[in-house]
């Protein structure tokens, strides 16, 4: 049974970060930058999700102004792909913004134009939960 818990212990965000960062190396790279987020992810909103004591996933927010709240990172372990979990993360996320009086949720990801399996799957799954590409950032 999966359990989502919010973190507010740092060293367990920034542990949970790299643990779960370093697996997705067809998503994530290079490993500063990896380092670099378990770094910033302790300031940040932070959600867990838990096989028993295991952590398998986890979202960070990064709250841009009193309106708006960006999915700054969420990764969930590849094995534990398509059960769920990631959908559990944002049902969350979302609890979290709108007890705070957010109203808009972003995430930043890969547009189309990047033919890439894992990412095609990675915007395949934040359409199905209700996310719509916004813009476009071109990369010149």
């Amino acid at each position: 049974m999966f359990k989502v818990e919010e973190i507010f212990d740092k060293d367990l965000k920034t542990n949970i970060t790299l643990e779960i960062m370093n697996s997705l190396t067809k998503w994530l790279n290079p490993p500063e930058d990896i380092v670099k987020n378990s770094v910033i992810h302790r300031e940040m909103p932070f959600f867990a999700v838990f096989n028993e004591n295991d952590a398998v996933g986890f979202a960070v927010l990064k709250l841009h102004n009193e309106f708006t709240v960006e999915i700054y990172n969420l990764g969930v372990l590849e094995k534990y792909h398509r059960q769920c979990i990631g959908h559990a993360i944002l049902s969350a996320a979302e609890r979290y913004c709108m007890e705070n009086g957010y109203r808009f949720i972003t995430v930043k990801t890969l547009d189309s134009s990047a033919r890439y399996e894992p990412y095609e799957g990675t915007r395949a799954f934040y359409f199905k939960n209700g996310f719509y590409p916004l813009e476009v950032f071109p990369l010149f």
